[in-house]
């Protein structure tokens, strides 16, 4: 299809006829150092960013805060882009609660995991929830890959870019300036500082589990193990999302999972964001297809979606992997999926009563 970058190889390999969408939701205390997100009213806000986006996903509105997740300035979530394309391809939606700070008031599978750490002064999470979380992953991959053709997994943790940058040097990856920001302005020697300040800390595991307890955070190994455990049980994954899904495809490689069946799905804001480099960090782990979706919202007359094009946000909770599985699915084109994501924009936004 015209409106998804990549081989028509790749394209045709991820088709599918029954996807499921997972969305892991989780909260680093990383996310609380100043200018490093904008996921957030406020910086109190940050921790209400990815309950809230999964509440958005169900309900088309938020229980634990009266608003839709948005940036300071007021930009929406890409929730907003992922309910409209699971919506308008009748995709079934799962929520997984590892690390989230304030749990959501939907229908979530646990992992018990705490949230993580501010890597600058402390591990992110014990070992044993590293473990626990891949463990986890793994049970669930596998169920899903039984019930679906491909298992799309998307995150929502705000501040998860400088927690990948981390991880990857850990493993062997340099992406000092390759990893992308949800703003135009993306804060590369912010992010650089805190990870040298976390090397200074603790060291530098080539061990996958040490590297994610000390640098990274509770999103990880839950995505980390559910896509491993779909590609154990022969399913196909596409991992929705940026450069902290390069992160993911380490932190596979690393266990021992073979990635022929494994993609990433993302919007072409990440894919063609000059301030970022997520080609080249998924060919620095291993050979996998990179999809990305031209949703038009560049011609959109909402300003709020227009952000999306100008830098802003880019992607998030999955959007431009949820999106992908939609058009394959559904047969619709970017112009299509633009208007239902403006549709769903003038429901949730527009015309959403202040509270």
């Amino acid at each position: 299809m015209g409106d998804i970058a990549g081989s028509r190889q790749a394209i045709a390999r991820f088709s599918a006829s029954s996807p499921v969408f997972v969305c892991v939701i989780s909260h680093t205390a990383t996310s609380e150092i100043p200018g490093l997100t904008v996921a957030g009213a406020n910086p109190g806000m940050v921790k209400f960013t990815s309950p809230a986006d999964a509440e958005f996903l169900h309900y088309g509105r938020c229980r634990c805060i009266p608003v839709v997740p948005a940036t300071p300035d007021g930009k929406p979530t890409p929730a907003l882009i992922t309910r409209a394309a699971l919506q308008a391809a009748s995709i079934p939606l799962l929520v997984v609660d590892s690390g989230a700070k304030v749990k959501p008031a939907v229908p979530a599978i646990s992992f018990g995991t705490s949230p993580g750490g501010n890597i600058a002064k402390e591990d992110a999470m014990p070992v044993e929830e590293v473990e626990r979380a891949l463990a986890y992953g793994r049970t669930l991959g596998a169920q899903l890959a039984r019930a679906s053709d491909l298992v799309v997994v998307g995150e929502s943790i705000p501040g998860g870019t400088t927690t990948a940058l981390a991880v990857l040097g850990a493993l062997g990856v340099d992406g000092r300036f390759k990893v992308s920001s949800s703003m135009p302005d993306n804060p590369h020697e912010l992010k650089n500082r805190v990870v040298a300040s976390a090397y200074a800390r603790a060291g530098k595991p080539d061990n996958p589990i040490e590297a994610v307890a000390r640098y990274g955070d509770p999103m990880m190994p839950a995505v980390a193990g559910i896509a491993a455990g779909a590609i154990d049980e022969g399913g196909r994954v596409m991992l929705a999302g940026g450069t902290q899904m390069a992160a993911v495809l380490a932190i596979m490689k690393k266990i021992g999972t073979p990635l022929g069946r494994a993609c990433i799905g993302t919007t072409c804001y990440v894919a063609g964001d000059r301030s970022a480099d997520l080609a080249g960090l998924v060919r620095a782990v291993a050979r996998v297809p990179v999809l990305a979706c031209d949703l038009h919202l560049g011609e959109s007359a909402k300003p709020g979606l227009q952000a999306f094009a100008g830098g802003f946000v880019k992607e998030g909770v999955g959007a431009g992997g949820a999106s992908i599985a939609a058009m394959l699915k559904a047969r619709i084109d970017g112009e299509k999926m633009r208007k239902a994501i403006e549709r769903e924009y003038e429901a949730s936004i527009e015309r959403r009563p202040a509270t």
